[in-house]
């Protein structure tokens, strides 16, 4: 098909499709009551994507924060007694690990004495002493995260929770448009439909 020439511009084909961006905002006689329905959904949509992720993740964020401080304010370091010469090196966990799982004496909080493994400098002689971490039950228990780990859970967490409460709001938003698409095409056919039989004729 030959190109359709204007003066001062550019050639343009008859079939170039034009997105007219906006279109649901502005006054248009084509324009429906299910465009103008489907534009405010869409900007709703953004809207709350926006600002429901931000809460999300905040939200998120606090809830992670607040269970580090627990599991910090639970748990505690003491000082266990070695009950038996530690053995050497050999049987530590990896190369880089001079630590090895020793029998050990404490006093948990409560006052009461617990005998457990723990794991120990290797060749700790029967007396000495070493640090180990015990929760409020005075069972050993895993180190609190330090400021790293818990400043990476914090933004993992919120980041995650906002990113996934954003994508709930659009996935709804897409399925309203999906809906709201149907409902315009069924207007569509209605119409043309009524046209093509007013006079009791088929134009197709």
């Amino acid at each position: 098909m030959a190109p359709v020439l204007t003066r001062g511009c550019r050639p343009m084909r008859t079939s170039e499709r034009v997105t007219v961006r906006g279109w649901r905002w502005r006054h248009n006689a084509l324009k429906r009551r299910v465009d103008v329905v489907e534009a405010w959904v869409v900007l709703a949509g953004w809207v709350l994507a926006l600002v429901g992720g931000v809460l999300a993740g905040l939200l998120a964020a606090g809830a992670v924060e607040t269970a580090v401080e627990r599991q910090r304010a639970e748990r505690r370091q003491v000082a266990a007694v070695v009950v038996e010469d530690a053995p050497g090196p050999s049987m530590a966990r990896s190369a880089g690990d001079h630590r090895v799982w020793g029998k050990v004496r404490w006093t948990a909080p409560d006052g009461t004495t617990h005998r457990e493994q723990a794991r120990v400098p290797a060749r700790a002689p029967a007396g000495s002493t070493t640090p180990v971490w015990v929760n409020r039950s005075g069972d050993i228990t895993a180190p609190p995260v330090s400021d790293v780990e818990a400043w990476l859970h914090t933004a993992v967490g919120g980041g995650l929770a906002g990113v996934f409460a954003g994508g709930v709001v659009l996935g709804a938003v897409w399925l309203t448009r999906l809906s709201l698409d149907r409902r315009r095409m069924a207007q569509w056919d209605a119409e043309w439909e009524r046209i093509d039989t007013r006079r009791g004729w088929k134009t197709g």
